[in-house]
């Protein structure tokens, strides 16, 4: 890849490239407004779905499991947290204590991270290493709106976006698709680096139109609701969001999918 373009070192020793002439080739994948997907992070993975894509936790996944979804015609996106440090990870040992910081709410172990922290960007930069080198299409990075929480941390809306594009930009150097999960006050800044959206809730909250400048691109919204919602369905098919209703724990316990 680097072959083809100019390069320029970024801050923590990456390579970016630079397109000769604006001429970017984007072969990465790209899922379009309306892609079907499933959503499953704990349990046993039922991959039985007929679906485009799966999003299944970066390090519970084994490489077998992506490649047979991969041969079976799927893409396969890896979730993992960025914004946030569990307790239970194995690589969490280098990020210094005075970056963590208030626990998030309802999820015993976790705590927010402060993105500013250059030791939180080098573990998360081997995250999306190790998706790369396991075979995933993509990343679905979470927790990319502590600057709208109560983290600690003093993080404004410009050290999110910072983080967030480092974020997409680190994706797409090894050709991985990357989605942006809620931080729905920073679309409009950010839509222009991420392939695809990754929403909680937006029906719940009243907020789901935050996300039209994604299908507005023919990019994907890949959208859960965790509670019935009344028109679920309707609104998803009306807007193209790919919808999805289950459990708050994605454990595969039940699902109902819009489309």
């Amino acid at each position: 890849m680097l072959s083809r373009f100019h390069s320029l070192k970024y801050s923590l020793g990456w390579t970016l490239a630079i397109g000769i002439g604006n001429a970017w080739a984007e072969t990465w994948y790209q899922p379009s407004a309306g892609t079907t997907w499933q959503l499953q992070l704990q349990g046993d993975l039922n991959t039985r779905y007929s679906v485009a894509a799966y999003d299944v936790d970066l390090f519970d996944t084994p490489v077998a499991q992506i490649k047979a979804m991969q041969q079976q015609g799927r893409k396969v996106i890896c979730y993992f947290s960025a914004g946030s440090v569990e307790d239970w990870r194995d690589d969490i040992a280098a990020i210094p204590k005075s970056a963590i910081g208030k626990p998030l709410d309802d999820w015993p172990g976790e705590r927010w991270l402060d993105i500013r922290d250059k030791q939180v960007w080098r573990t998360m930069q081997n995250r999306i290493k190790l998706a790369a080198q396991k075979g995933c299409d993509g990343v679905d990075p979470d927790n990319v709106d502590g600057y709208q929480n109560a983290s600690g941390f003093a993080l404004t809306a410009q050290d999110q976006v910072k983080f967030n594009r480092f974020l997409a930009q680190s994706a797409h150097i090894l050709e991985l698709s990357v989605g942006l999960k809620n931080s729905l006050g920073l679309i409009p800044e950010l839509v222009n680096d991420f392939d695809f959206a990754v929403n909680e809730q937006c029906l719940e909250y009243q907020e789901c139109d935050a996300l039209l400048p994604f299908i507005q691109q023919n990019k994907a919204v890949f959208h859960v609701e965790y509670q019935q919602r009344p028109n679920l369905c309707q609104y998803a098919n009306q807007h193209q969001f790919s919808t999805l209703l289950l459990p708050l724990e994605l454990d595969d316990s039940f699902r109902q999918a819009c489309w």
